[in-house]
């Protein structure tokens, strides 16, 4: 089965290279970035902005390896700074010790007296010669130790400014997911306002309703019109009864006027 498969591969690499020559790897490259491009244009945008969310997720491992890295440094630092601040006081202690055998072996005197013991000039300089060359082993141990501390200081310093970065860049990135979430669901309102199908029946009935009715008054207006009785005219030919003068007519069969007291016999 694989010997086939190499086969067929080594026929179609050949075959390629026929019909196109030295340009087919250009082809094939061409050709899975069209394809990696078009797969990309069907995901959807909110799965990418989750996808981006698990990213940014992601980097708390990291950022807490180098927060561990960072916590090892500083107590190694720390360490190395007590243990050069211990040898600095104690090569002080060895100094002045030394100038005080130093200062008695100039002397006159032939012996010394130290902690209710004595010693003689031989002792005086064999032991001034051996805390001589211990100071120098531990100076040089010292500055050895000083440039060991100094370069610890500086990869905790760097390793600083990189959990500060990330953390400073895991903010951000958070910020502009929050704006793309905010952003991609004001697009997707705006899709379904626009997508948005009204059912207009019901209204589309109310309306047919009232222009039915409308169409039956109509109808029986004609119907009244073609009868003679026509509505919804001004009603010139109607005649008003005229309101009876009593007064006048009482004037008129007494022979009195208006304002006279006529006496009751």
């Amino acid at each position: 089965m694989c010997k086939k498969f190499v086969i067929g591969a080594a026929v179609l690499a050949t075959l390629g290279t026929f019909v196109f020559g030295r340009d087919v790897v250009s082809y094939v490259k061409t050709a899975g970035n069209s394809v990696r491009q078009a797969v990309k244009s069907e995901v959807p945008v909110d799965f990418e902005v989750d996808r981006a969310r698990k990213m940014v997720e992601d980097l708390v491992p990291d950022i807490r390896r180098c927060m561990h890295v960072i916590a090892e440094q500083q107590v190694d630092v720390e360490t190395l700074q007590s243990e050069i601040h211990d040898t600095e006081l104690a090569m002080k202690q060895q100094k002045d010790a030394m100038f005080t055998l130093r200062s008695d072996l100039e002397s006159n005197e032939t012996e010394f007296v130290y902690a209710s013991r004595t010693y003689s000039k031989d002792d005086i300089r064999s032991d001034l010669a051996q805390r001589f060359d211990r100071y120098k082993v531990a100076t040089d141990t010292l500055k050895r130790n000083e440039q060991i501390l100094k370069a610890r200081q500086k990869a905790l310093d760097a390793n600083r400014e990189k959990l500060e970065n990330m953390l400073s860049a895991k903010m951000d990135m958070e910020v502009q997911i929050e704006q793309l979430e905010a952003r991609l669901k004001s697009v997707q309102a705006a899709e379904t306002v626009s997508n948005l199908e009204i059912d207009n029946s019901q209204l589309t009935r109310a309306k047919s309703l009232i222009k039915d009715l409308n169409k039956q008054l109509d109808v029986k207006e004609k119907m009244l019109d073609a009868e003679g009785k026509f509505t919804g005219l001004i009603p010139v030919d109607t005649k008003v009864e005229e309101k009876r003068d009593v007064v006048r007519q009482m004037d008129e069969y007494f022979k009195t006027k208006s304002g006279d007291r006529v006496a009751v016999q």
